[in-house]
């Protein structure tokens, strides 16, 4: 393919990634200088459409940010009011006292939001300051200048046939430049990706282990709604196959935010986190909870899990890695947003300093120190040993050593040191003849529902006629190499049934790629024990559109 000729625009920072993180460093930016020239740029149809979150919001990056955000009409009005831990059996639950836990455990003070509104209502005060937003706007390239900095990034590329030749309708998208570029993408973003392979971000650092949290939004019986009620559970479903737990969280209005994280080191191919998801929703505590209810809602994304000792560098020369792309989340907190904050408002106030004084292109150190010795780097690493005891000793001795690690460190110092990881979450994948087939039960339609029909309630869509977003470095690994060593997990770990394995009489097994049907939560690309798969993005304003998650 020839050279495109693209138009360019000009500004002082390009922000890739409407999430919080992203609309926290444009807020800030402006907020320092008006005069700045600001853009954010968002795959989305609209801002929010890809944000999925639990959510109980610690808002003491909103608090640094935008310290009258209650005067200003912020989407966050249900202070937790009850916080509940249970251990779960198949048939029964035993509820963990509060009192042992940690102090940072607590969530007085926190709330129960949704972050698609929360970022809604972010992308508004954003442009009462003048930032420029676009969604929409795929970034489908980084531009490099000629010393290899990053220059800017190239957005809304549309019409691309199947094969990527130029359809008939085909639009080359601009290049926005900046003097820097900002990657706000979340959970494994794909010029994320490029810029931390491109640069080694990561050398030197434990692999980044990532959990699949999936979410569902249900109507229930205003007898049984208790506003504020968050509640956690561990256990069962899971027992020794994976770690995991599961989230309830009464928000208003009668409805309840249920959601299931499955962590992706676990071994056995025949795991499916979906159906885990599914199960865990016929627990009496649970089924009783939704009966009478009806799901509205459905999604599911990656999570970042590696903590403090998996955060790469987050600067290289031209730009920043901010809130998820960096993996800025506390696992046994359940919570990232307010670190997202966080990063972005000390990633502008370095850039603003730099282009101060006349700089561009290059490092932003400043921004590096302040994010591993600030409040994101204090609050990582007080729980920084928690995920790698889990993933090393199970679920008991990590909550009884992790709890003691975590009262240790809020003295400031950790009879364990700094745990390894170990293994990346594709490498921990089992051979399947190591392991046995799990039968799960059929989705009854009324708690449990199957996979393409949840995924109608994601309002996903993307244009068929265009290239597949999902790529394979190899297409006959698959079949060839990932079917008889790991029966094909893609079937499996897929939340949206993208992936299959059609086998049909007299010919061979086929894999085929609906990718139609991803709602963009990047497993694949984390989890495909050969690292096969490739996830970009495809055209501005494909994907979900969660209305509120």
């Amino acid at each position: 393919m020839t050279a495109i000729d693209r138009e360019a625009m000009e500004y002082d920072v390009v922000i890739v990634g409407a999430g919080p993180a992203g609309l926290s460093a444009a807020i800030r930016l402006k907020q320092l200088d008006p005069d700045l020239g600001v853009v954010v740029l968002e795959k989305g149809s609209e801002v929010g459409a890809h944000i999925l979150s639990g959510a109980v919001l610690d808002p003491c990056g909103l608090d640094a940010l935008i310290p009258d955000w209650k005067d200003r009409g912020a989407p966050i009005s249900v202070p937790v009011r009850k916080d509940n831990f249970y251990m779960l059996g198949e048939a029964g639950s035993i509820r963990v006292p509060n009192w042992p836990m940690p102090p940072l455990m607590n969530n007085h003070g926190n709330y129960i939001v949704s972050m698609a509104n929360v970022c809604r209502w972010m992308a508004e005060q954003a442009e009462e300051l003048g930032v420029e937003i676009f969604p929409g706007m795929s970034c489908s390239e980084l531009v490099y200048g000629e010393d290899g900095a990053v220059k800017g990034v190239v957005a809304g590329e549309f019409g691309k046939n199947p094969d990527g030749t130029p359809g008939d309708g085909y639009e080359p998208g601009m290049e926005l430049h900046g003097k820097y570029v900002f990657l706000s993408e979340g959970v494994r973003g794909s010029l994320s990706k490029e810029v931390i392979s491109r640069f080694n971000l990561s050398d030197g650092m434990e692999p980044q282990k990532f959990g699949l949290g999936m979410k569902e939004i249900w109507e229930i019986d205003p007898e049984k709604h208790r506003i504020g009620t968050v509640t956690h559970t561990m256990g069962w479903p899971l027992g020794s196959n994976a770690g995991g737990g599961s989230f309830i969280y009464h928000i208003d209005n009668n409805q309840v935010y249920v959601g299931f994280v499955v962590h992706l080191n676990y071994e056995n191919p025949y795991l499916s986190p979906y159906q885990e998801f599914q199960r865990f929703k016929h627990h009496p505590m649970v089924a009783e909870l939704l009966k009478g209810g009806k799901r509205v809602a459905y999604g599911a994304r990656a999570i970042s899990e590696g903590g403090y000792q998996s955060i790469p560098k987050v600067v290289f020369p031209g730009g920043a890695l901010l809130g998820c792309s960096a993996g800025l989340v506390n696992v046994p907190r359940i919570k990232g947003n307010h670190n997202a904050m966080l990063s972005g408002k000390a990633a502008a106030e370095a850039a603003y300093q730099a282009i101060k004084a006349d700089r561009s292109g290059d490092e932003l150190t400043a921004y590096e120190h302040e994010l591993r010795n600030g409040p994101v780097g204090q609050d990582l690493k007080k729980v920084r040993n928690v995920k790698p005891m889990w993933s090393k000793w199970g679920l008991l001795p990590s909550l009884t050593l992790g709890g003691l690690d975590m009262w240790t460190n809020t003295l400031g110092f950790s009879l364990f040191g700094t745990i390894g990881h170990g293994k990346s979450d594709a490498e921990a994948t089992g051979e399947a003849a190591k392991h046995k087939p799990i039968d799960y039960p059929k989705a009854d339609g009324k708690l449990s529902f199957d996979r393409l029909t949840n995924v109608a309630y994601s309002f996903t869509n993307h244009e068929e006629s265009q290239p597949a977003h999902l790529t394979l470095v190899d297409p006959t690994v698959p079949i060839k190499v990932n079917l008889p060593k790991y029966a094909e997990p893609a079937q499996r770990y897929c939340p949206a049934g993208v992936y299959e394995v059609v086998e049909e009489a007299g010919s061979d097994p086929r894999f085929v790629i609906n990718f139609q049907n991803c709602v963009h939560c990047k497993t694949c690309d984390i989890k495909d024990p050969s690292q096969n798969i490739n996830w970009v993005t495809p055209q501005g304003g494909d994907g979900p559109n969660y209305p509120n998650m």
